[in-house]
């Protein structure tokens, strides 16, 4: 058997059906399209959403909310994450934003900032775009810095 000559197995395949092609083929005419109406037309697509003439569901919901156009999103990175990287032997004491990269924690053009959640005990200077209270303060309690970057 060879690329040339393969072919499907016998019976596996079915010819379509030959619509509109004259009424001795059973399905000239209307081409089994029914008769008149809108589906009946060449070109006819339905919009997405139409429910038959009856006002569309994304048309009766009311609109609600706001999205602040200088809202400013930060990757957070708990304190109990950095701990199980120095644990891992993955970070020493200088942890910025790149080495959290390195780790996965975060995206080169995130915003980073540390968040409070778990024990740090490994002495740590940290130097990134924002600190919550309580990590900064579990973070000068373990005798390392919390230093911030610019955006």
């Amino acid at each position: 058997m060879e690329l040339h000559n393969l072919k499907p197995a016998e019976g596996s395949t079915k010819k379509g059906k030959r619509i509109g092609r004259g009424e001795g083929s059973k399905r000239g005419g209307t081409a089994t399209r029914g008769h008149k109406g809108q589906k009946s037309r060449s070109g006819y697509s339905k919009k997405i959403g139409f429910e038959g003439g009856q006002q569309p569901l994304q048309r009766r919901v009311p609109k609600f909310g706001f999205t602040n156009p200088n809202r400013v999103e930060y990757q957070g990175v708990n304190l109990d994450r950095l701990q199980e990287l120095v644990d891992n032997k993955k970070i020493k004491t200088k942890v910025d934003k790149q080495t959290l990269v390195d780790n996965g924690l975060a995206k080169k053009k995130d915003l980073v900032k540390i968040l409070g959640r778990g024990e740090l005990s490994a002495k740590l200077d940290i130097s990134v775009n924002a600190f919550s209270k309580s990590a900064k303060a579990a973070i000068e309690k373990a005798g390392g810095s919390a230093t911030v970057i610019e955006k």
